[in-house]
C-alpha cells in the first residue's frame, strides 16, 4: 500500500497544486481516465473547504492530503486542523445517505458570478464531494475534520 502525503499552507493558490498532485497520483494508481475529473473536482472542494476553515481559525497550521492506493481502491484523505466544533455544525441532508453522521461547516462554498462573490448554503461543498466519489467518510474530531474519498481502480 503506497501513500503520498502533501502538506500545504492554507492559501487558495495551493488548492490547484493539490488537485494536480491528486490527479497525477490517481492516474498512476490506475484510476480510470474517465474518473480523473471527478477526483480533481472532489479534491478541490475538500481542500477549498479546509483552506477557508484554516484561514479563519488556524492560519499557521498546514492542511494535510494523503493519497493511498491499496490495490483495489484509490483513497484521498483531506485533513484540516480547525476545531471541529467550529467547522462542523450540521449533518448532511438525506440526499447523501452514505455519509450518515457527516457534517458541514457554517461557512458554505462561494460562487463568483459576474465578479460578485455569492455565498452558497453550508452543505453544498460536501454534497458535491459525495456526488463525485464512490465512497465518502467525514470524520470530525476535536482537532479538525478528515474527509476521506475513494474510487475503485480499473481492472488491469
Amino acid at each position: 500500500m503506497a501513500t503520498v502525503e502533501v502538506r500545504f499552507t492554507p492559501l487558495p493558490a495551493h488548492v490547484r497544486t493539490a488537485r494536480l498532485v491528486a490527479t497525477a497520483v490517481a492516474r498512476r494508481s490506475g484510476v480510470d481516465e474517465s474518473l480523473l475529473d471527478e477526483v480533481r473536482l472532489a479534491v478541490g472542494e475538500a481542500c477549498s473547504r479546509a483552506v477557508e476553515s484554516h484561514r479563519l481559525h488556524c492560519p499557521a497550521e498546514p492542511i494535510r492530503v494523503a493519497l493511498t492506493d491499496d490495490g483495489e481502491r484509490f483513497e484521498i484523505v483531506v485533513t484540516d486542523a480547525a476545531p471541529a466544533d467550529v467547522t462542523v455544525t450540521d449533518a448532511l441532508s438525506s440526499a447523501a445517505p452514505a455519509t450518515a453522521g457527516a457534517a458541514e461547516g457554517r461557512m458554505g462554498s462561494a460562487l463568483v458570478v459576474d465578479g460578485v462573490v455569492q455565498q452558497l448554503p453550508a452543505g453544498v461543498g460536501l454534497a458535491v464531494i459525495v456526488g463525485l466519489a464512490d465512497d465518502v467518510r467525514i470524520v470530525p474530531s476535536g482537532r479538525g475534520t478528515s474527509i476521506a474519498m475513494s474510487w475503485k481502480r480499473r481492472t488491469l
